[in-house]
């Protein structure tokens, strides 16, 4: 049985473009997978903490050493990374805020990637993700038109993303990208059109 942990982060309930798109990436992941699973974590949903100095200590203290309030510090974490290696597949779902992912998505991967869990250092410097043989799938929505135009050096969120789940071993297979949102002209079409994407993902394996 195939399980995709799905990671919805926008903060928009209603109209999420991000949120829609990933609802069509669930529906065919189902399709394809009929026995699957999945784990959802709403990131808008439940606050994500921002990691603590007795956070950041209890990741660097053995085990057996931890003290009560450390243990505390690391629940979510925990939880968090628990569900990571449970999934197959990764389904990230995130607008453009500010030129980057939203805060509460930044503040997960603060809790995840975290040493001798999600990734460990070599004795000669290199760092290896621990969370191999697992595959994200990315659904990037951004007011604005990034690509191929002079704002596309100030996009840090494909980068970003792409960057921080490689550090832990994970490999990114799809990136569905959503732009000009913000804008009413063509946006149905430009939807509809990454959605047919997505489609055309599962095409194969559905049939």
């Amino acid at each position: 049985m195939k399980i995709l942990l799905r990671i919805d982060c926008s903060s928009r309930k209603d109209g999420s473009h991000s949120r829609k798109l990933a609802d069509v990436f669930e529906k065919n992941w189902k399709l394809a997978n009929e026995n699957g699973k999945i784990i959802y974590r709403d990131l808008a949903a439940f606050e994500v903490p921002h990691i603590s100095n007795d956070t950041i200590e209890a990741f660097y203290t053995p085990e057996n050493n931890l003290t009560l309030k450390q243990k505390e510090a690391l629940l979510i974490s925990d939880e968090f990374i628990n569900e990571l290696y449970a999934a197959d597949e990764i389904l990230i779902s995130s607008p453009l805020y500010n030129l980057n992912v939203p805060s509460s998505l930044k503040a997960y991967f603060d809790q995840v990637v975290r040493p001798n869990k999600t990734f460990s250092t070599q004795d000669n410097g290199t760092i290896v993700g621990m969370l191999a043989q697992k595959v994200a799938h990315l659904v990037l929505v951004k007011g604005g038109f990034y690509e191929n135009t002079v704002l596309e050096p100030f996009d840090f969120q494909k980068p970003y993303l792409e960057a921080i789940l490689q550090f832990i071993g994970i490999s990114v297979r799809n990136v569905f990208s959503l732009e000009g949102t913000s804008t009413s002209e063509g946006n149905d079409k430009r939807f509809d059109s990454i959605q047919t994407k997505i489609q055309e993902t599962f095409k194969y394996i559905i049939q």
